[in-house]
């Protein structure tokens, strides 16, 4: 098989409804009456992506209370196909892809030999001899630039091949549009757009779909996937739309969300959306996740991690991992980007990703003590972090269910902090409590 992974990119890549962007970017300037500045974008997985429209971050961020669309059609998908293509999964990634039901998802990670993280995906069934992996941007790439060697996920895959299979791997991306539609007017929009059906359980058209499941649905003869698997861990669902049809549905789906109030959301918003999600937030791959930590004590290692399978790509490392550390959610009075954490003055590690967040309750926000007018007000703010530490910070024995310990966050020179430092504190329940796993009654008659 020749590579599959494609050549680095000359300039940065756009998505299918990148033009679109420039469309809702006018329509907001004409609904808010005001100029119509450029998006702001950034290169992210080689491609130009929007960091956030007319709106601002925060705006963006608040919006998943409401509902939220995202366009993320940077990311790759791999579909994989062949008599021996389950057994190529399920002996390189750490989750357990031979007893997966035609119909489930699973989210996984993609580990190097010495147990670190290439990626962190999504996997999905959809027959004995056929998956769709989803991947992050970027990751599809197999090439040398400035003296980097880049070898996609799929060529990393194959490589553990054996020479008698038959795999056959694809890169679908250019067949799909995904767009992410999250929060609780969620099936309210998809329903309206696309019917009830795309959001029943497949083997029981009487209830509706579960978490980390996915429907195949033929429309017009062409085929859609709708997957449930909580990318902000509230509700909310990833849409994967045919390419010919994805202008059209782009549209629609926008302007759906702007009348029940939500909003289009770029990188700013969707960082702020994982970070918040649930009671360990979700982890970020180049942030938290990257080739220099194992997820060992990552919040999400039993999720994507069987180390009940007698073998895969990474575990022999994970085994022989003995380290303290330990990954949890920050919240504090300030940006805290590229500091370090202290208690009583001893150093338990650094902060990996941080954002200025809308949603963080106001109790949780007076806990700090802080003297910051924005972080009292009724509707204020407060940053929140996810970090690595060294130094497992909760007492022996605790549940860790309900914790909250008080820190320092510092900049540091040559290894020392400085300057005045920012008041924080560990939060075990995170920021707000996850709903993607919830029933979907409580939201389908909103």
């Amino acid at each position: 098989m020749s590579n599959v992974g494609y050549k680095y990119p000359e300039i940065p890549r756009q998505t299918a409804v990148h033009h679109l962007e420039e469309w809702y970017q006018k329509l907001l300037s004409e609904k808010m009456d005001v100029p119509c500045n450029p998006i702001q974008r950034s290169n992210f997985g080689q491609y130009d992506m929007a960091v956030h429209y007319l709106t601002s971050v925060l705006e963006e961020a608040k919006a998943i209370d409401k509902v939220a669309i995202f366009n993320i059609d940077h990311m790759v998908q791999l579909h994989f196909s062949g008599k021996d293509a389950m057994n190529l999964l399920n002996r390189v990634l750490p989750a357990d892809v031979e007893n997966m039901k035609i119909g489930s998802c699973k989210y996984t990670l993609l580990l190097n030999e010495n147990g670190t993280v290439r990626d962190d995906l999504i996997i999905m069934k959809l027959s004995d001899d056929a998956f769709i992996l989803v991947l992050n941007a970027g990751h599809d790439i197999t090439d040398t630039k400035d003296n980097i060697e880049y070898l996609s996920d799929a060529d990393y895959i194959f490589s553990f091949a054996r020479k008698d299979e038959e795999i056959f791997i694809k890169d679908i991306s250019d067949k799909y549009v995904k767009i992410d539609v999250q929060g609780p007017y969620s099936y309210k929009l998809i329903t309206e757009i696309f019917g009830n059906d795309v959001l029943k359980n497949r083997t029981n058209p009487e209830k509706n779909m579960g978490f980390f499941t996915f429907n195949e649905i033929e429309i017009k003869d062409e085929t859609y996937y709708f997957s449930r698997t909580g990318y902000t861990n509230r509700w909310g669902w990833e849409l994967y739309i045919p390419v010919k049809h994805s202008e059209d549905l782009f549209k629609t789906i926008v302007l759906k969300a702007l009348d029940l109030g939500g909003l289009l959301v770029g990188l700013g918003g969707r960082d702020e959306n994982r970070i918040s999600a649930g009671n360990v937030g979700l982890p970020l791959m180049g942030a938290e996740y990257d080739n220099f930590h194992t997820p060992t004590n990552a919040p999400l290692f039993s999720a994507a991690i069987d180390m009940n399978k007698p073998d895969f790509i990474g575990k022999k490392a994970l085994l022989n991992d003995k380290t303290d550390k330990k990954m949890v959610v920050i919240i504090a009075e300030g940006n805290i980007v590229n500091t370090g954490v202290y208690l009583n003055g001893k150093r338990l590690g650094s902060v990996t990703s941080c954002i200025i967040s809308p949603n963080v309750p106001l109790e949780k926000r007076l806990y700090l003590g802080s003297t910051r007018k924005n972080v009292n007000e009724e509707t204020g703010t407060a940053a929140i972090a996810l970090a690595w530490l060294y130094n497992n910070p909760y007492p022996i024995g605790s549940d860790e269910n309900d914790i909250r310990i008080k820190i320092e966050l510092f900049r540091e020179k040559d290894g020392q902090p400085f300057g005045k430092p920012v008041l924080g504190y560990i939060s075990s329940d995170g920021i707000n409590p996850a709903t993607a796993h919830k029933p979907l009654k409580t939201i389908e008659n909103l």
